[in-house]
């Protein structure tokens, strides 16, 4: 497994994806809900804050060049503690993995295939997923490569034609809520983009074949998402105002809608839903490449693929009966999601870096003389 090596390119597209994931079409309506005009501020605050834990997350993989999240935690924390804390992350992982497939077929369900079950819609989304991690690390970063173009042409397409719909008047008054509800309604996002790509300690730098450009597509590729994200934010209130936006579920897919060029070019919302289906893929793909390759270097094995079919059952399974209904896991994920994003996302960084720092010098002994 240690062979497999992906360019720096290919790492900044796979960490783009991540950092927009499921935030394209569902953060707009949580930083409005609670900043209301003023979301799209919020959306940039959440942004720079994601950079420091980024940056953390830099630090920690450059301590363990060679070593990925799992093993970096048997060597700070010992033999045991550290597993107990590397099964923590992969129970997490997964349970994500089956979140995001509940993502995927509620909003197919609601929006595209109302009359096809849900349980088929998760089958195939977990059967692509599968299938992505199971060809590899390499194969998922080229073909994020080749779709992250597809991306940026539909979404440079949706930017251009929604922009006559602009009401600027719907951003007035600014500052209207304050500074304090502006930064709490960044935490949400904060939470959803930058905390969870301690996921990506799986991959970097140990598979990056240049740590150096690596340790810069990291920073910049959570830059760029959390930028595609403010504009979008910003297009979802000057656009559907913060009132609609905040009852929105799905606030970007309401703003394809409104599309209207000549009464020729109209109701392209399938533009945005493809942007969120390619970007949810590549996030689901990620969570579960972090959870199965975990659960293979806790258990010792040479070969994490014979743990894909298993666990991509079971998360099938997982995803429908995580949340009873939408209202439900909304709920859920502003408070226990957020809770559990924090623990394995920034707690234990933070923990294993105090720990590094009391056994720094006995570490370095046992590197010199293993």
């Amino acid at each position: 497994m240690q062979d497999v090596k992906i360019n720096s390119y290919q790492f900044l597209v796979l960490v783009i994806f991540f950092t927009i994931g499921t935030s394209l079409l569902t953060v707009p309506s949580v930083l409005a809900a609670e900043a209301k005009q003023d979301a799209w501020i919020a959306a940039i605050i959440g942004t720079g804050m994601g950079s420091l834990v980024i940056w953390l997350f830099i630090i920690i993989a450059l301590w363990f060049p060679h070593f990925t999240f799992i093993q970096i935690n048997e060597k700070v924390f010992g033999k045991w503690i550290g597993k107990a804390f590397s099964v923590f992350f992969v129970l997490t992982t997964f349970l994500y993995t089956s979140e995001l497939l509940f993502y995927c077929g509620t909003f197919l369900n609601m929006h595209a295939l109302p009359s096809t079950p849900m349980v088929v819609l998760n089958i195939l989304m977990a059967g692509v997923v599968v299938m992505g991690v199971r060809l590899g690390l390499e194969t998922i970063a080229r073909s994020a490569e080749i779709l992250i173009a597809v991306f940026f042409i539909l979404f440079l397409f949706l930017v251009v034609f929604i922009s006559p719909e602009i009401k600027f008047e719907n951003l007035q008054p600014v500052f209207e809520v304050g500074t304090k509800k502006i930064v709490q309604s960044s935490f949400f996002y904060f939470v959803v983009s930058s905390v969870n790509c301690v996921i990506f300690l799986m991959i970097f730098p140990s598979f990056i074949n240049k740590m150096k450009q690596g340790k810069k597509s990291f920073l910049l590729g959570n830059l760029i998402g959390g930028i595609i994200i403010i504009i979008i934010t910003f297009l979802t209130i000057t656009v559907l105002g913060p009132e609609n936006t905040a009852r929105q579920s799905y606030p970007s897919y309401e703003l394809a809608k409104r599309i209207n060029v000549g009464d020729f070019v109209q109701r392209i919302e399938g533009i945005m839903g493809t942007l969120w289906i390619i970007a949810l893929y590549f996030k689901t793909v990620l969570y579960f490449y972090a959870s199965v390759l975990g659960l293979a270097q806790i258990l010792n094995l040479k070969d994490y693929r014979p743990l894909t079919f298993p666990l991509g059952m079971l998360a099938v399974v997982l995803s429908l009966v995580i949340y009873p209904n939408v209202i439900y896991q909304q709920y859920w994920d502003s408070t226990t999601g957020n809770t559990l994003s924090l623990s394995y996302g920034l707690f234990l960084p933070l923990l294993l870096v105090v720990i590094y720092g009391l056994r720094k010098k006995k570490l370095k002994k046992e590197a010199r003389n293993p």
